[in-house]
């Protein structure tokens, strides 16, 4: 589903503050793959992120999402295979349109654009009946601002509305760094249940170790741009949490 084929991600090439942020990465995600990327601060887990994303273009290498090389083709050119859910609560919806027009935008975020963003009472209910199963009673405030909500609803609100146009990956970005224990949790089960239904090839990266090792189906950490650790659960039932925090040690 996504192949990375020897890449690099260089910046600021051959001045003295050169970065070289990914180092000959290669890589191959399977379809619904879930795979946790894990690392310090300046690890490179982001940059790749990025560079899955089309955020940012590779120095060399390729970029295959689907069997097609997008290694050239910009952030959204990549949107109808990839949905996006940021760090920051407010990244993701626009704060002074209702919950009701960010899904309708959502939902047709790959398609022309008319006049009118078309909302009857068949998607009204969808969209309720969507937001029902996340259990925080928002599924009857679907005329209420986005910007009236917490960062952990919209967070929550984000990735259901991720699904509504049918992607095929979905890249997480620390979606919980901003967020309380309990909207966490809340981001996080909602995040695989969503993984796990719609199949979709999935990558996060996180700093929490206890989401890492509750989560995914693949673990990889990244140190200096590289990959230094592949872990594929099924092969490892006996990986405990603790091993993890063994890896920074």
């Amino acid at each position: 589903m996504i192949t990375l084929s020897n890449l690099h991600k260089t910046y600021n090439k051959g001045k003295a503050n050169q970065v070289n942020a990914v180092n000959g990465v290669d890589l191959s995600i399977k379809k619904g793959e879930f795979v946790v990327i894990v690392g310090a601060n300046g690890s490179g887990k982001t940059t790749l992120l990025n560079l899955v994303a089309g955020s940012v273009l590779p120095t060399s290498g390729t970029v295959s999402i689907d069997n097609e090389d997008v290694t050239k083709l910009a952030e959204y050119d990549r949107s109808k295979w990839i949905a996006r859910v940021f760090q920051n609560p407010l990244s993701g919806t626009a704060s002074d349109l209702s919950i009701l027009d960010n899904f309708r935008l959502a939902a047709i975020r790959t398609q022309p654009k008319g006049l009118s963003i078309g909302i009857d009472n068949a998607f009204k209910k969808k969209v309720k009946d969507t937001i029902a199963t996340l259990g925080m009673g928002l599924e009857g405030k679907i005329e209420q601002p986005m910007g009236t909500l917490s960062g952990g609803q919209r967070q929550a609100l984000t990735l259901l509305m991720s699904v509504m146009d049918n992607c095929k990956v979905l890249l997480l970005d620390e979606p919980t760094a901003a967020l309380d224990p309990r909207s966490a949790e809340i981001v996080m089960r909602t995040a695989n249940k969503l993984a796990h239904d719609f199949g979709l090839t999935t990558i996060l990266i996180t700093h929490n170790l206890k989401e890492a090792y509750n989560y995914g189906t693949r673990i990889i950490q990244m140190g200096e741009g590289i990959i230094l650790k592949d872990i594929e659960r099924s092969t490892q039932p006996d990986l405990k949490q603790t091993d993890l925090y063994d890896w920074f040690s």
